[in-house]
Formats: structure tokens, sequence, C-alpha cells
């Protein structure tokens, strides 16, 4: 009894494992195999972007890495899905509010890490060259406090 039992519970935990989807692609990419492009409409000119995994415009998990040139600025802005950014290279200010106010920024270095819920009103300054990473889930959207600041609309 004692062992039918246990044989029904080792099935019962290990069938639903075997009926799941499978999971990502592997993907395994050195700094020189990056493909960098311009960034799209949506954000300002001057930067360049590298897809890692994952389609940032559709529906599921994401990871893309911006390299950005000293003094670019992201406007206050927000998503409709939480971002995580870490800072692999240089330095960026990270700031809430609908204004950029770059005393009020916090600056993050190499390592630097910041979760961005959803919804939530901040804007971005690299103090100099800096290269972020930034994952989430998919569609990504940026919605811009001011649709003046919008680039894909000028």
């Amino acid at each position: 009894m004692k062992r039918t039992l246990w044989l029904a519970l080792l099935l019962w935990s290990v069938i639903p494992c075997a009926a799941q989807t499978p999971a990502s692609p592997h993907v395994m990419i050195t700094a020189n195999e990056m493909k960098w492009s311009d960034v799209p409409p949506m954000l300002p000119k001057g930067a360049k972007l590298s897809v890692l995994s994952g389609d940032p415009g559709k529906e599921g998990m994401f990871v893309v890495r911006l390299k950005m040139p000293a003094g670019y600025r992201v406007p206050p802005h927000w998503h409709p899905t939480d971002e995580h950014v870490t800072v692999i290279k240089g330095n960026l200010a990270l700031g809430m509010g609908d204004k950029a106010d770059v005393k009020k920024a916090k600056a993050l270095h190499m390592n630097g890490y910041a979760l961005l819920p959803a919804t939530m009103h901040h804007y971005a300054i690299a103090k100099e060259a800096t290269v972020v990473e930034i994952w989430g889930n998919g569609p990504f959207v940026i919605n811009y406090v001011n649709p003046a600041d919008d680039p894909s609309k000028k």
C-alpha cells in the first residue's frame, strides 16, 4: 500500500514536467559576436542596440544590450512591464519622475542594477560612454511622459 502511494505521488509529480513546452533556445555569445545596430525609432538616435535573446517586440522574455555615448539621454518615460537594467560598463544616471533632473538621479556604475516597475516614470542619462543590459517581458514599449519627447514622432 505504501509503495503504491509512493509510486502514484512520484508519477503525479513527473507527468506535468514531461508535458511542459521546451525551454528557449540555448544562447551563448561572446562580446565579439554581438551584432550592434542603430536603436529603433522609439529611442533617441545615437545609441546602438544588440539583441541577445528573445524578441523585444513580441510577447515573452528578452535580453538586449544598449551602448550609449557620453551625454546620451532618454527623456522621462514609462513602460507597461517591469524593466531590469544592469550596468555593464560606464556610468548611468537613473532618475524617477516626470522631469529629468540630473541632480536627483542616482549614478549606477559597472555592476549596478535597477528594477524599474511597470508604469513608474523614469529617465536615463549616460554620464560617459555606457553599456547596459536590459531584460524583461515583451513587448517592450516606451511611453514618453511628454509626447513631444517621443523621437518616433519627429
